[in-house]
């Protein structure tokens, strides 16, 4: 009798995804994303699923490995390169998290214009003559500036739900030719300068890594906020924490980190004007199960020796 392939997980996929992947090959979920670990578990494995930070010397030690698909978008995670010199073909799923990730910048813009958490906290504690005061520092987003920093899957889907809204958006893309209708190209000094709210949802590349710095967010409004859902690197930190101590940005959204998980003593948890949220943009139950989807449909389909279209570097497959 044929042996299962042997597929592992770095991370648990959806509940209900799991039983479909379990029928055609043998699953194994790695107890914890440790480095050791995974070089451990990904020896004997045919196929891996990707959601935790990879050592860069993984696939040394992966001989059997057939397929590596990224439950998700971002490809940071992977050392595709080194997959590729391998010739490992690597997939991963635009677009399966990208209605989670427009809502998740959505909640994070209107949290911090209308300060609705700070309402709720002030009419509990302090009662209703307190609280209703607060509402006179709200601002709309309609009628401002959405600046977009990486207009690709996920910014085009953002530029058209707060256009809905009345915001006049700029895109900041290395394709500006590309740019949706409605989104108008701006170079960074221009997109910084004039947006109330800049979202990033770019890749980090050599190009993005550290383009936030102390310089750029000089250049915003004093009003202004800023909400990240690309990656943590992508911002200077220690310049960002500096501007909203000392009020010269009106708030900002980390959903993303320099390091992850954030440590108790890392400085961001003590920051005023600061929504934190553990990288989570991506992730609502429905996501989960699409991206489980995507994941298990790819996997398989690379173990049956196909070439799926989401595959990132095709030039294995020559």
């Amino acid at each position: 009798m044929t042996a299962l392939p042997r597929v592992l997980l770095t991370n648990p996929i959806h509940p209900a995804l799991l039983p479909v992947l379990q029928t055609a090959c043998e699953v194994v979920t790695a107890p914890d994303g440790a480095a050791d670990t995974l070089r451990r578990l990904v020896a004997d494995a045919d196929a891996l699923v990707v959601r935790t930070q990879l050592p860069a010397d993984l696939f040394d030690h992966a001989p059997r490995l057939r397929a590596v698909v990224r439950h998700g978008v971002g490809l940071d995670m992977i050392p595709v390169a080194a997959a590729t010199a391998r010739g490992i073909p690597v997939a991963n799923l635009p677009g399966s998290n990208a209605t989670a990730v427009v809502e998740y910048c959505l909640a994070a813009m209107l949290h911090l214009r209308r300060g609705l958490a700070t309402l709720d906290a002030r009419l509990r504690s302090e009662g209703w003559a307190a609280a209703r005061p607060l509402a006179d520092t709200g601002l709309e987003l309609g009628q401002s500036i959405c600046g977009i920093v990486g207009v690709g899957g996920i910014g085009t889907r953002l530029a058209a739900v707060v256009q809905g809204l009345g915001m006049r958006v700029l895109g900041l893309t290395p394709r500006p030719q590309g740019l949706p209708p409605g989104v108008q190209a701006a170079d960074k000094a221009q997109l910084f300068a004039q947006a109330d709210v800049v979202v990033l949802c770019c890749p980090l590349n050599d190009a993005t890594r550290g383009l936030v710095d102390a310089a750029t967010l000089a250049r915003m409004k004093p009003g202004a906020i800023l909400v990240n859902v690309a990656r943590g690197p992508v911002v200077d930190t220690p310049a960002l924490l500096a501007a909203l101590r000392e009020g010269r940005l009106a708030g900002a959204a980390l959903d993303v980190h320099d390091r992850q998980p954030l440590q108790a003593d890392d400085p961001v948890l003590h920051c005023p004007r600061l929504l934190l949220t553990p990288h989570v943009a991506g992730i609502t139950a429905t996501s989960m199960h699409g991206m489980s989807r995507g994941a298990v449909d790819t996997v398989l389909a690379l173990l049956r020796g196909e070439r799926p279209s989401n595959v990132v570097n095709p030039e294995v497959f020559r």
